[in-house]
């Protein structure tokens, strides 16, 4: 699990963690019942305190992406999380919000980006035909 902190941007470390999660959950490359590492590895990974760490996973737990096995670790939900569908919808809002002020930046037309993506789809659907 890679995980990337900045103390640049204003944001709490424990937020970094919890907003990289849960979008790790929701683009699926964690997968229910994947173990998350410990939180002493993980802040060693960091080089930030264990207690930041701890802080994440409870509010990942609060949000119902990740369950704590008592002995054993913690894991991402099994039922898969109550976000994640959210969470990409999220993902999706942003990265058509950057397109979207990028074509109008470039003088691009509404109708042209939407024409755009129809063609993309239909090309992404015939290639895995």
């Amino acid at each position: 699990m890679q995980i990337h902190i900045t103390t640049h941007d204003g944001i709490p470390v424990y937020l970094q963690i919890v907003n990289q999660v849960k979008y790790l959950v929701a683009s699926g490359r964690l997968a229910p019942g994947e173990e998350l590492p410990p939180i002493r590895a993980l802040a060693e990974q960091l080089v930030i305190n264990p207690n930041t760490v701890a802080r994440a996973y409870l509010e990942l737990e609060r949000a119902g992406v990740v369950v704590k096995r008592h002995g054993s670790g913690t894991y991402i939900s099994d039922e898969g999380s109550p976000l994640a569908r959210r969470e990409r919808l999220k993902i999706l809002t942003r990265r058509a919000d950057a397109l979207l002020a990028e074509a109008r930046h470039m003088g691009v037309e509404f109708s042209e980006v939407a024409a755009l993506l129809k063609e993309r789809n239909q090309a992404l659907n015939s290639s895995k035909s």
